[in-house]
């Protein structure tokens, strides 16, 4: 069933509503996948704050078009399925990664990943899907700004101990 014009206008004003918010793409060939599969991804998307969706090549270039998804608009070949992660730069890549764990899932084949403007190989999902979820970045820089504070309390704890041994007076 061919699309109206109106609805052409709508899938991309979405899409590029998305795009222009989102931290990363994956794009993969879903050639071979069945309706239960795709529901299964698209499922986990939701959850992942992933948003997924099969757009028309063309639609899809002109939704990129002035975002920093632009430089995928080469890679648009084939029967694409578009994950853009909406929370945290990795998480389209880890909603991919684990969907791929299953072997019944492995006809989903990669075909690029973008970030920063940047148009990657399918390699590089690995890479992309390790990158910290928003949460842990903040963790680990907390962690980072609360150590130093740690041993300077532990250093002024020594001292304060030194002292009291020195004088022979107890601090409690």
């Amino acid at each position: 069933m061919a699309l109206t014009l109106e609805e052409k206008k709508e899938i991309v004003s979405e899409v590029a509503a998305v795009a222009a918010s989102a931290h990363s793409a994956v794009a993969a060939e879903y050639r071979g996948l069945t309706v239960s599969q795709l529901t299964t991804l698209r499922k986990n998307a939701r959850k992942g704050g992933v948003y997924l969706s099969v757009v028309k090549n063309n639609l899809a270039r002109i939704a990129v078009k002035g975002t920093a998804f632009e430089c995928i608009q080469d890679g648009l070949k084939g029967p694409l399925i578009l994950a853009f992660s909406q929370e945290d730069p990795g998480s389209a890549a880890r909603l991919v990664k684990d969907f791929l764990k299953d072997k019944a899932n492995d006809k989903l084949a990669v075909q690029f990943v973008a970030i920063d403007g940047k148009m990657l190989p399918a390699a590089e999902l690995e890479r992309l899907a390790k990158l910290p979820t928003r949460s842990q970045a903040i963790a680990t820089l907390a962690a980072a700004i609360r150590a130093p504070l740690d041993k300077f309390a532990r250093t002024l704890a020594a001292v304060r101990d030194q002292k009291a041994e020195a004088t022979g007076v107890s601090v409690e």
